[in-house]
């Protein structure tokens, strides 16, 4: 996960949206909570016996004193098992069934079972309704109120009265032995009834049906209201964390990029750029979809349970609790589904840039695929990567399929024991019928957030897998340039290699040993040798595209390790035998390294590289663009673009590396002409195999495994190089 980790250093910058997306995503979940405990009131109204201040007061009571009543039965007012002729029925009496430990009843002597008959002024003796001796219990702010208690009823049975204390009693609460849990919980439950009591204050107490429709209207206006504030609060949650997920992936491309043009040409020896690619574009577009999630869903419906949850657990801790215990089960099923996801996600990322990797591949090779009747074959390759893509992807799919089932069965096994213990103390009076409805509705809410919930870890996974590669990219040293190195100034162009020696990354062979060349400024040097021999490798050496593994290159006698690469390459220009354009204007491909070029600069340098002539033909003349990979211009015509970039440059070393190799014959001689006058007071490096380019140069270097055989002009080597003799029969005069 420590890769997963990371991702946050992007997220956390914009840490007000963060904080704004938090807080809607937890008013959310309140008012989601709130929406559903409207259910209690509206039962309570509809079809509770009791009404809704009614139940407001027997829960104060339980809240305050620890009591809990039993709640009569209006179509059997009295009980069978009342003492016969007894004066009183259910409706005259509160039932005690329960008395919470420690609570203020229980100081107090009040026990299970017990019947209370009078509560402060109001006389046992008089006909009174139950209702309004749990009105005065709950609404007295007197701190203690005088409770006449009975073990059991008819005229006979003994009775006494009770000095009950209540919360208005602060010293006498301080007194109790409670634990500051306690006391929290006590405190928490007097704050939630004030808010409670106050909310009835505004719906009439008379169960007449006008006064339950005023009642109703009332609710679901009072829903209708924590409903719009709720999906207000959700846009923002879902806006606000799009920003987010959408600034950090484009922050992170960014630094990806930033990052790959840094990175030195060694790090791509061996590896494919399609891979490179597909971590920029694919892997973070899987990271996206992670952040996204975490900001949505995944700090969303946990806390849509965790306050659902809570919410049940003040209704009924201990059916809260029963729901509960699968919950070990369910996290240790998501860690292991989750090390599933994470595996196959980081195999079909790898298969997903071989795809890409093969489509570059062909697209760019199509004439020589089609002229060799390799279509069939290059199928069969495809399809070997697709089905490995697909082995992968189908893995996903399973262990995504699997977990929300999964967890559904362990959800309605709990859920399922929770309905069954409930029904049992419905039975027996333990619990209201429409707290325990609400209950339920708290709990199946509850499941059903955490069950979207279920793929949050699979997909965290995946992102996981995909920012291991990202990062990795990151994580590669950068080209290394000395701490104090200082910037190269002009220089006049006195160039040294010194026994340099030279090997490719993951090659055994040294490419390049023991190399000592001295160029003398505003001299050419012809570099020749067989296909292998070094000569590229010794031109890319001077840009330090590659540092050698030992000796050193020298510029005007400075070591070009000890300069800084911008002031290094800002001397040097390069034309190698593959074309490198731009998917820009031709003006815009010409200027690319002087971007501050004025147009008669540009258009100067184009004649001197004789491409201006084919430029103005063009339908939009230098403000035509080159399409990718220079579609639209002949090879010819591209060298040409190109060596007029290196042109306008104006450098003081000049490298062709095979610059007329795709050059037509007609514009050979007149490209030779220009090159000739760039190479005026340059140095200049040419890699070539045309007897024309190399028999004019200063010097002429033989290269062969890596080494120089010999080195001076091209009379002299006929008569003393064997080796350059053959060059000169077989491949000079040939090409």
């Amino acid at each position: 996960m420590k890769a997963f980790g990371r991702l946050f250093g992007y997220v956390w910058p914009q840490w007000p949206r963060v904080i704004v997306v938090f807080l809607s995503a937890m008013a959310i979940a309140v008012l989601i909570s709130m929406s559903f405990m409207t259910i209690i009131p509206l039962l309570k109204v509809m079809i509770g016996t009791e009404g809704l201040h009614g139940w407001i007061d027997r829960k104060t009571c339980e809240y305050h004193y620890g009591l809990q009543f039993r709640v009569p039965n209006l179509a059997d007012p009295n009980r069978s098992d009342e003492p016969e002729g007894s004066p009183r029925s259910l409706l005259n009496h509160l039932e005690v069934i329960d008395v919470a430990e420690d609570s203020l009843a229980a100081q107090a002597g009040i026990q299970d079972r017990d019947f209370i008959t009078g509560v402060g002024e109001i006389s046992p003796d008089t006909d009174v309704h139950y209702t309004r001796l749990l009105l005065r219990l709950a609404t007295t702010k007197d701190k203690t109120i005088a409770v006449k208690r009975q073990a059991s009823l008819g005229e006979t049975a003994p009775s006494e009265i009770v000095e009950l204390k209540t919360p208005y009693d602060q010293d006498y609460i301080d007194s109790l032995n409670w634990s500051r849990l306690e006391r929290l919980k006590f405190h928490a439950q007097l704050a939630g009834l004030r808010v409670g009591n106050w909310a009835v204050s505004y719906l009439p107490r008379d169960q007449s049906e006008k006064g339950k429709i005023k009642a109703i209207v009332v609710i679901m206006t009072a829903m209708l209201l924590v409903t719009l504030i709720r999906c207000i609060a959700k846009f923002f949650q879902g806006y606000i964390g799009q920003k987010i997920v959408q600034t950090s992936i484009h922050n992170i491309r960014e630094d990806l990029f930033a990052h790959l043009v840094q990175m030195p040409s060694s790090a791509f020896a061996g590896e494919r750029p399609s891979d490179t690619i597909s971590r920029i574009v694919r892997d973070t577009g899987t990271m996206s979809s992670a952040i996204r999630v975490m900001l949505g869903k995944a700090l969303r419906e946990p806390m849509n349970a965790l306050f659902m949850l809570g919410t049940a657990m003040l209704i009924n801790w201990q059916l809260t609790l029963v729901f509960l215990c699968s919950a070990p089960a369910i996290v240790g099923l998501l860690g292991v589904f989750g090390s599933k996801m994470k595996k196959a996600t980081r195999r079909s990322l790898v298969a997903s840039s071989l795809m890409l990797a093969k489509l570059q591949e062909v697209v760019t090779a199509l004439r020589v695929v089609k002229v060799y009747n390799q279509q069939e074959h290059e199928q069969d390759q495809f399809n070997d990567i697709n089905q490995g893509l697909l082995k992968q992807v189908l893995r996903i799919s399973r262990v995504d399929a699997m977990t929300q089932p999964v967890l559904e069965i362990l959800g309605m096994t709990a859920g399922a024991a929770a309905i069954i213990l409930g029904m049992t103390w419905i039975a027996r009076g333990g619990l209201d019928g429409a707290e325990f409805l609400t209950l339920l509705a708290l709990l199946g809410a509850a499941a059903e957030a955490t069950r979207k919930t279920s793929d949050i870890w699979n997909r965290i996974q995946q992102a996981n897998a995909a920012a291991e590669r990202v990062f990795a990219v990151l994580d590669e040293p950068l080209e290394i340039e000395a701490p104090d190195a200082q910037a190269l100034p002009p220089v006049k162009g006195d160039v040294a290699f010194q026994n340099v020696v030279f090997s490719y990354p993951k090659e055994e062979r040294p490419t390049l040993t023991g190399v000592d060349l001295s160029v003398t400024a505003g001299h050419n040097v012809a570099i020749v040798g067989a296909n292998g021999s070094g000569k590229t490798t010794l031109a890319n050496l001077l840009p330090r595209f590659y540092d050698p593994d030992s000796g050193q290159i020298l510029i005007d006698g400075q070591n070009i390790r000890d300069v800084t690469l911008r002031s290094l390459r800002d001397q040097i220009a390069m034309v190698t035998q593959q074309t490198i354009t731009f998917n820009d204007t031709v003006r815009a491909n010409i200027a690319y390294g002087r971007r501050n070029a004025s147009e008669d600069e540009i258009i100067a340098a184009a004649k001197r590289a004789f491409a201006h002539e084919f430029i103005s033909q063009l339908p939009d003349g230098y403000d035509t663009v080159i399409g990718e990979n220079g579609v639209g211009l002949s090879g010819g015509q591209l060298q040409r673009v190109v060596i007029a970039r290196a042109i306008l440059k104006n450098p003081a070393i000049l490298i062709f590396d095979e610059a007329t190799s795709q050059v037509d014959a007609d514009s050979e001689a007149k490209i030779h002409q220009a090159i000739e006058e760039v190479m005026q007071d340059r140095t200049t490096f040419i890699i070539a195999h045309r007897f024309s380019t190399v028999v004019a140069a200063d010097v002429i270097v033989v290269m062969d495994s890596g080494r120089i055989l010999a080195q001076g002009q091209h009379d002299e080597l006929m008569q003393t190089c064997p080796i350059y003799q053959g060059l000169y029969e077989t491949q000079l005069v040939k090409a």
